[in-house]
């Protein structure tokens, strides 16, 4: 792909990290909680991105079967403003991609694709989500928090995920017993000025009638 460059991987314990992307597959290994995709942003790219206006960013949800999702993120850049350029073609065929990786890893009819736009600190509490599995790939701003939690609801050491890496986690739904007890949050940056953009895929197995309808929020 061409919106990233490799670099190379630290060692977090309790998660797989890979510079490639076919480490997030290690999240099908027994007592992987998550895997994580860990790339930089091109420069360019990611000024163009921190440069945009809140409104113009891509905000919106939609479920779709895996190999829709470039045009449909497409759609969703005309209907939020996000200039159409070469840079916004790296977003496009990077969510695409990553909706290709996620199908290749745990194959599913459909995806609900979230672009999140966030200033808040929404979901800021540290938590799993009542889901097989989630990717989450924050293009902007600050990466999720992470950390492991055994007797406590709150991680006593917390790791952040680079922005432009791709993590994909196991859910509450998942069915290897017992969770891992590694949870999750959005940092918290209320009041901070920061803008959030964060792209989060989930696996649908029983989609609803209109899935196809682009729901700008």
């Amino acid at each position: 792909m061409t919106l990233v460059q490799e670099q190379i991987e630290d060692i977090v314990t309790g998660v797989s990290i890979s510079p490639k992307p076919e480490g997030l597959s290690a999240i099908l290994q027994p007592g992987c909680a998550a895997a994580i995709w860990k790339r930089r942003p091109l420069s360019r790219f990611q000024t163009w991105i921190d440069g945009l206006e809140p409104d113009n960013l891509p905000k919106a949800r939609i479920t779709i079967p895996p190999g829709n999702v470039g045009d449909a993120v497409e759609k969703i850049c005309d209907v939020c403003g996000t200039p159409d350029c070469a840079e916004r073609n790296m977003l496009i065929d990077d969510a695409s991609a990553l909706a290709a990786i996620f199908n290749d890893i745990l194959p599913t009819s459909h995806l609900q694709l979230r672009f999140d736009v966030v200033t808040t600190n929404a979901c800021r509490k540290f938590h799993v989500d009542v889901v097989t599995a989630r990717l989450v790939c924050t293009y902007r701003g600050s990466g999720t928090q992470y950390g492991l939690s055994t007797d406590g609801p709150e991680p006593i050491h917390v790791n952040t995920v680079p922005t432009g890496s791709a993590m994909l986690l196991r859910g509450k739904l998942w069915p290897e017993k017992p969770n891992s007890g590694l949870l999750h949050r959005s940092p918290p940056i209320e009041g901070t000025g920061e803008t959030r953009l964060l792209l989060v895929l989930d696996p649908v197995t029983e989609p609803e009638c209109s899935t196809a309808e682009v729901i700008v929020y």
